[in-house]
């Protein structure tokens, strides 16, 4: 099943739901708060800043170094209201006095998301003293070219998503900002997108959006209008965060998967100072481009169409009036039909599915389960059925998810036609559509079994659909640069072959029944 051909490893993706995001080099959580604190010493901090950015003077990109600033602001501002103060006073300061490519780096770093701390005047002085310059440098100087300021929305005003791209020296890179106009204007998710993948995730957004059978606008926006939007949904959502009084979970500032939230906000906000001073005032909090009686106009629309929105990297589904679900099967109806299914992953080219047949009182949960196996998922991350009568996963009352443990396939697919959606893995997105083709009467068999499908599936936490792509092109040319740290990554062994042509239907039915090995 899988494409690999021996077993792999289950590691972490390098580049997570973002595809060829570029490589972080975020410095580790510090102890900030200490910042704060009139007696902080910051010769001791210093050091292990430095020696967190010893391979910093040698990056190729400087956005790299950008990352490396916006990872280290975004954890100071979290953690000690002072950590502005703590910045020009003591930490740029301290970096002057160390005389080393290391010191130069990091303090033109900070620059990069943090102008006003007089970073950029101690490099110069460093520099001016004959101390090398980073191999970016020169880079991080050119200027910084707009290009596509963008904004995705849907007919009812309930969520947005918010598209830029920005160049430098021929180098193309994007941010993808999610807009929740429900809870306050404020930002879910920000993503940061490598330039040959812009004209990909617009394609991408477009088609989701068309398929969720969501009416959606796409405008073009003048970047001064763009960069008041983006303001108001960074400004809300650190709003929120203040209130919350806890600045997000680790995740949000950054793993082995690349930069998270909070970095990226702080980079984003960097950037839009490339951006033309809006026209018109900051937002107020809460406060959208409608009045109130608009508002509650939008709302009950909401309600009434019970339409999807994405927020956050996370399907959402506005509390609705969903038809009522079927009863389920007694015993006295007798037993439930064969229910020959075909389940496709939605956007791989050339096709990917699987043909199964399971009796139609399986509840959805071990449906779960089941393609798991068909799949060859590790069942690492959460999942939803969206079917015609409501969403069912794990039960989660803000999402409107109810139990798959108390629903069966029959109830939500009554029949050959019925269709039903199936997506695991809220961040690479891997969307499955389902449909029932026939009814069988049962045989003399072990169900579920696998009867047909093609091409194995992707690997867990490759980067979704687009990410999976480019991993089969870094696999094919032995020559990519990154060929062997995916090959590694994937566990692969010297004498592995990577094929994503290879499917097993016997195997499949084999793992589903637990007959043979």
């Amino acid at each position: 099943m899988s494409p690999v051909s021996r077993g792999r490893k289950k590691v972490k993706s390098r580049t997570g739901a973002r595809g060829r995001t570029p490589v972080s080099l975020v410095p580790e959580q510090c102890d900030c708060p200490e910042c704060s604190d009139p007696a902080f010493e910051p010769g001791g901090f210093v050091a292990k800043l430095l020696a967190a950015a010893a391979d910093l003077p040698d990056e190729n990109d400087p956005l790299a170094a950008e990352l490396f600033g916006a990872g280290f602001v975004a954890v100071g501002e979290s953690a000690a209201d002072g950590f502005g103060q703590a910045l020009a006073e003591g930490i740029v300061p301290a970096l002057a006095q160390r005389s080393s490519r290391e010191s130069v780096a990091v303090l033109l770093a900070i620059d990069s998301v943090r102008a006003d701390a007089g970073a950029a005047d101690a490099a110069r002085t460093l520099l001016a003293a004959g101390v090398p310059a980073p191999a970016w440098s020169g880079d991080l100087s050119e200027t910084l070219k707009v290009g596509l300021c963008r904004r995705y929305g849907d007919s009812t005003g309930a969520a947005s998503m918010l598209l830029c791209s920005f160049e430098r020296t021929g180098r193309p890179h994007g941010f993808l900002v999610q807009v929740d106009h429900l809870d306050c204007d404020a930002a879910g998710e920000i993503s940061l997108l490598p330039g040959e993948l812009l004209d990909d995730v617009d394609a991408m957004i477009r088609t989701d959006l068309r398929r969720a059978d969501v009416s959606f606008t796409v405008d073009d926006l003048d970047p001064g209008e763009f960069r008041w939007q983006v303001q108001r949904a960074l400004d809300a959502r650190a709003t929120h965060d203040r209130q919350d009084g806890e600045p997000g979970s680790d995740g949000d500032f950054g793993d082995e998967d690349g930069p998270g939230y909070h970095p990226l906000a702080v980079l984003l906000r960097a950037r839009l100072a490339a951006l033309p001073e809006p026209t018109r005032p900051p937002a107020e909090h809460g406060h959208g481009d409608g009045d109130p009686a608009a508002m509650l106009e939008m709302l009950a629309e909401i309600v009434g169409q019970a339409q999807r929105i994405k927020a956050g990297g996370r399907l959402r589904r506005v509390p609705s009036r969903a038809p009522k679900l079927p009863r389920k099967r007694k015993k006295s109806d007798g037993p439930a039909p064969i229910y020959q299914v075909k389940v496709s992953l939605r956007g791989a080219k050339p096709p990917i599915w699987r043909r199964l047949e399971l009796p139609g009182d399986t509840t959805l949960a071990d449906v779960h389960d089941i393609l798991q196996v068909a799949f060859d998922w590790d069942d690492s991350h959460l999942h939803v059925f969206d079917t015609p009568y409501g969403m069912f996963g794990v039960p989660d009352p803000d999402l409107d998810h109810r139990s798959a443990a108390a629903v069966t396939l029959e109830q939500v697919a009554p029949g050959v036609g019925a269709k039903l959606r199936y997506r695991y893995d809220f961040g690479d997105s891997w969307d499955h559509e389902i449909v029932v083709e026939k009814s069988l009467d049962r045989q003399a068999v072990v169900y579920p079994r696998c009867t047909g499908g093609r091409r194995a599936a992707p690997p867990e936490d490759c980067g979704g659909i687009w990410g999976y792509g480019y991993l089969v092109e870094v696999l094919a040319d032995p020559s990519h640069p990154e060929h062997d740290e995916r090959r590694e990554w994937l566990g692969m062994g010297p004498d592995d072959d990577f094929d994503p042509a290879r499917f097993d239907t016997a195997e499949v039915t084999r793992q589903l029944t637990g007959q043979g090995g």
